[in-house]
């Protein structure tokens, strides 16, 4: 596809929004004298390096904190489960277990996931909007900061604008309570990121961002690098993905993107979602992270 070039006008606008980010981070991006989801970033002294509990095998299941431990990684991306079994991870009871665990083997849950909506689309079907408010409630119980939101498969928001209107309209219902609890929901999507942008002015709150994605919007064509740096602050998680292969073998520039998330000021967290395995699931995820150690350290 063709790069994104931006008008004078959206120029100017990116740059008001990255002031506002800029401000937001000062102030406490949902009021209060505590950091806020994407304020903490700044505290950071480097990048964490995580992996989705899917990509281990094991989603919603609390041995993959033993295994990510094991493995070499920070942290675990959870899913909150499949839908046959009513998104466990919304019961106290597994949310204490990933709480004890995650202490006992000295990792972090980086943030939380509803993959289940791309087979129950929050644009059409009312089962998934209670798991999008109690996902706000999970990460409270969790202490995590950022929820994924899917727009996949059956969700899919590509050539669908009367999808998107309702998917931002339930998302305005649901923005203030994410607000209030200091989460955020992460749109990760099929979308550009100017797509992306636009739903994110109509929802109209900073508890709304963009979970960005390399390898799916690399897939679809856009121009990552560009596209990293016109989000900005308005990115709140990373998934670290290369269709073609091991990382730094594949079509994915790591290095060029470590460049556009230090224009943008990102230091957080890089999570893998594996797709190639030719060395076998554990040996290829130590190999990416290993890869990615080097690109995105700990220590700046």
């Amino acid at each position: 596809m063709e790069p994104l070039l931006l008008t004078r006008r959206e120029m100017m606008a990116k740059s008001a929004r990255v002031a506002l980010g800029g401000l937001a981070f000062a102030g406490g991006v949902f009021g209060g004298s505590s950091p806020g989801p994407r304020e903490t970033q700044t505290h950071l002294r480097g990048f964490k390096i995580g992996v989705c509990d899917w990509t281990l095998g094991k989603r919603t299941d609390p041995s993959a904190l033993e295994m990510a431990k094991r493995l070499g990684l920070d942290g675990v991306q959870v899913d909150l489960g499949r839908p046959e079994d009513d998104l466990p991870l919304r019961k106290p009871e597994l949310q204490k277990k990933y709480r004890e665990l995650a202490k006992a083997y000295g990792v972090e849950i980086s943030s939380l996931a509803i993959a289940a909506m791309n087979d129950v689309p929050y644009k059409s079907d009312p089962r998934a909007e209670p798991w999008v408010a109690d996902s706000i409630d999970a990460c409270k119980a969790m202490g995590v900061r950022v929820v994924l939101l899917a727009f996949f498969g059956k969700g899919d928001l590509r050539n669908d604008a009367k999808g998107t209107d309702a998917v931002i309209q339930k998302l305005k219902q649901v923005a203030p309570k994410a607000e209030k609890s200091r989460v955020i929901l992460g749109f990760e999507s099929w979308l550009s990121a100017r797509q992306h942008l636009e739903i994110l002015d109509r929802v109209g709150s900073s508890a709304v961002q963009v979970y960005y994605d390399v390898g799916n919007s690399h897939h679809e064509g856009y121009n990552i690098y560009e596209e990293i740096r016109f989000l900005g602050q308005r990115i709140c998680e990373v998934h670290a993905k290369d269709y073609d292969d091991l990382y730094g073998k594949g079509s994915i520039n790591f290095p060029e993107v470590r460049r556009a998330l230090d224009d943008i000021g990102y230091r957080g967290w890089i999570v893998i979602e594996g797709v190639k395995m030719p060395r076998g699931l554990e040996e290829s995820i130590q190999y990416d992270e290993r890869y990615l150690r080097g690109i995105f350290p700990s220590k700046i």
